[in-house]
């Protein structure tokens, strides 16, 4: 756990939802239209996911809300998803704006969405397997 930390300070970690379509299709957008290449990612069901997510003291069964690991440093829902934005850097950090919103308010719209997510968008069978060119950025 010590090693995926340590990461976070240079490499911030993003778990999502693994069998979430609109999650694996964020994660899609993120690697595509990020300007950085220093977000990492990780399924929330995954072995190093339930990891971090124990770590933090945060519930296992919990995977409606996106976490961000930066700096040794834990963020859920909104918060996490405002700073994958600036991590991205160039136009979409701009994205990080929307911080200044009261949380409560931020997190309300965040959780009405990741509550409708997969009626909405529907959901995979399984979690996103990368492609071999983009393993080195999965945990």
């Amino acid at each position: 756990m010590k090693d995926i930390l340590k990461l976070s300070k240079t490499n911030p970690i993003l778990l999502f939802d693994g069998v979430c379509n609109l999650c694996n299709g964020a994660v899609q957008f993120v690697i595509k239209y990020g300007s950085k290449d220093n977000l990492r990612f990780t399924a929330l069901q995954s072995e190093t996911g339930q990891k971090i997510l124990e770590h933090f003291n945060l519930p296992k069964e919990d995977i409606f809300s996106v976490i961000l690991v930066e700096n040794e440093q834990v963020y859920v829902r909104s918060s996490a998803a405002l700073r994958m934005y600036k991590n991205m850097g160039g136009f979409w950090s701009l994205m990080y704006f929307f911080i200044i919103i009261p949380r409560p308010i931020r997190d309300a719209v965040y959780n009405f969405i990741a509550k409708n997510r997969y009626k909405w968008f529907g959901e995979k069978e399984s979690c996103m397997i990368p492609t071999p060119e983009l393993k080195s950025r999965f945990l």
